[in-house]
This record gives C-alpha cells, structure tokens and sequence, in this order.
C-alpha cells in the first residue's frame, strides 16, 4: 500500500504549539500591526518549521475586510447611552464600517464573553462603554487579536486604550457652582460601589468642599447605586441628619430624577428648599420638574472621539492611550441660593473659585 498523504498544516495547528488564538496566528502570517512584532516573528518561525503553506482560499479568507465594529454596551435601556451609540456609530459610517452592537447588563463576565464573541465572529475591532472589565483585559489582548478602546471604563486601565469624561472636574465644577450660590452644606449622592466614575466624583466633592474651608461631613454622604431609588432613599436620609444640608450633588442624572421625586413627596421645594444637581445630562434632565441642573458629560463626542481612535489603530498609527474629555455645567431650574435660616455664607465661598 501507498503512505497516506500528510495532512496540511492549519492555521489552528500553528496556534495550538504557539500557545494563542487562530485569529492572532492569521494576523501575525499577513504582517499585521496588531500582534506584538516579538510574538509575531515567533509565530512565522514556528509556521515555517512546521511546514505551513497557505493555499489560496485560506489567503483570501484571513485577508476579507469584514469591516464591522463591535459595541458592547451595559443596557439598551441606559439613556446615557444612546448619544455615545450615535457618535460611534457617525463615525463609523462615515469611513464604510457598519456596527454589531452587544449588551452586557453591567456584568465583567458577561461583558468579556461578548468581546469573546465578537472577536471571534471576525469584528475588526471592539469598542466597550462603561466597561466593568478595564485592566482585566489586559492577559486577553493578544488573544483576543482585535484593537479595543474603552468609553467611560469602571475599572482602572492605563494600559488600555480609553476615552473618558473628566469626572473629578466635573464634581469640583458641581460644588463650586453650589457654593458660589451661597451652599456650605452640601451632601452627596453617590454612584455604584467600586465604580471608577464614583471615585473621582466623590474626590472632586471632598476636594472642592476642603479648598473652600468647609470640612466634608460624612454624614452628608450617602451610598448609592446611580439609580432612581438611590435619589429616593438619599433624600430620606439626608432628612433625617441632625443639620440638614441645604444642596445635594448626586453622581448621575437617574439619581437626581429620584431625588426630585423624593423631595416633592417630602414637601419641599425645589430649588426654594433644596437644589439639587445631577451629572451627565440625559435627554430626560430638560424635562423634569423643575428642569434639572447637571454637569453635562460630552457623550456624543466621546463615541466619536473613541471609533476614530479605533479606526487610526487599525490602520497602524501610534495613538495616545488614554483621552480624557472636560464636562460643562448646563444651568436650568433647580438650583438657587440656600433658604433662608440657614448658616450664614462664609463670603469667599461667593468668589469665583479655580480649582485643581
């Protein structure tokens, strides 16, 4: 009997000695920039100790441009969102590339398995808003062998490409603003345990508060989780304080829409009783009662500012990793001057404040 003839050497075999994914071994035999160059040369020497030769449709198969971009965001049900989506999604069009959006509902695992998914359905890149994964992406990057840029991540990720709103700035922008109208006592909200945004919020409060002379009060701080109901139960505590604070700086928007509700259901008025402002200006904040006063975060541009880097990664540029974007105050209706009876305004608190 004739020797069996041997079988071809794939794709999947060199990956299998490599130690990384078929997707990573493709890049690295059609010299894309997207694998590491030490990694990538390894791979080619290992292909061709092997005795890998690649046949026609095999080149033609790692070589299609899909051109689709992956999305993965929290919920579809998040109104901060749907700007973000926008701004991608301009971009995107603009320069022929088309979106596969995914949802993660704010869980890590739930969120590293989309961009799995996406990754290995042939997405050229992947772009994640909020990302509750951050540096934990980092072991699967080579992997995973697509770029990924973060929006507005939770998780500290300087390795990462990221844009993000300054959200230290913002909180600083808030209190200034409610001190300059005359608050010094001012409470807080906050956001979601852990939540990177939350950190830096609630540093740029205690940090704007203590540059102005007036010692944050933990007991004007209540633990949230950015929604709704956190502005209904904040309320309730805060009212129960022994000295009441006269502001209340919530971390987002879903917060202070809770908190209006609560104050009314308490019997205040807003602003006259108590102002309150939010943080990222949803399409909802103009059309509270009364309008709602919030920092507003740059969402449209920070999805295009995040698919353009994502579009300059793919075609080989060297890119700043990480871009942060500044916030703006939107001044409407529930913010005014404290009530009166209350204690006495420290007269620098008045003065135009330039804060770190």
């Amino acid at each position: 009997m004739g020797r069996r003839a041997s079988r071809r050497v794939s794709i999947k075999d060199i990956a299998r000695r490599a130690g990384v994914s078929h997707s990573t071994v493709s890049r690295a035999l059609r010299g894309s920039p997207l694998v590491n160059p030490r990694t990538a040369e390894r791979i080619r020497r290992l292909a061709a100790r092997m005795g890998y030769v690649p046949n026609a449709a095999a080149r033609s198969l790692v070589t299609t441009r899909t051109s689709i971009i992956g999305l993965v965001i929290t919920t579809l049900a998040d109104p901060f969102l749907a700007e973000i989506v926008r701004g991608v999604e301009e971009v995107a069009l603009e320069a022929g590339y088309r979106l596969f959006l995914a949802t993660s509902n704010a869980d890590p695992e739930r969120e590293l398995a989309a961009v799995r998914a996406l990754a290995e359905s042939r997405v050229e890149g992947v772009i994640v808003a909020s990302s509750r994964v951050g540096e934990l992406y980092l072991p699967y990057l080579e992997a995973l062998g697509v770029p990924i840029v973060l929006i507005n991540q939770q998780r500290e990720a300087p390795l990462i490409y990221s844009v993000a709103s300054d959200s230290y700035q913002g909180a600083v922008l808030a209190v200034s603003y409610l001190m300059r109208l005359g608050h010094t006592r001012i409470a807080y909200i906050s956001g979601p345990p852990m939540a990177r945004s939350d950190r830096l919020r609630r540093a740029g409060y205690q940090e704007a508060l203590t540059a102005a002379g007036i010692p944050p009060d933990p007991a004007w701080v209540v633990e949230g989780n950015g929604r709704p109901e956190a502005g209904e139960w904040g309320i309730q505590r805060l009212l129960e304080a022994p000295v009441r604070p006269t502001a209340v700086f919530c971390y987002n928007d879903m917060t202070a829409i809770g908190a209006l509700r609560a104050a009314r259901v308490a019997g205040l008025r807003v602003p006259e009783d108590l102002s309150i402002i939010g943080f990222d200006d949803i399409l909802f904040a103009a059309y509270t009662e009364p309008p709602l006063t919030t920092i507003a975060q740059p969402k449209y541009e920070m999805g295009r500012t995040a698919m353009s880097m994502l579009l300059r990664l793919l075609q080989g540029e060297r890119v700043s990793p990480q871009l942060q974007l500044p916030c703006r105050l939107v001044e409407r209706a529930s913010c005014g001057p404290p009530p009166e009876g209350s204690i006495p305004v420290v007269p620098h608190l008045l003065a135009e404040r330039r804060l770190p």
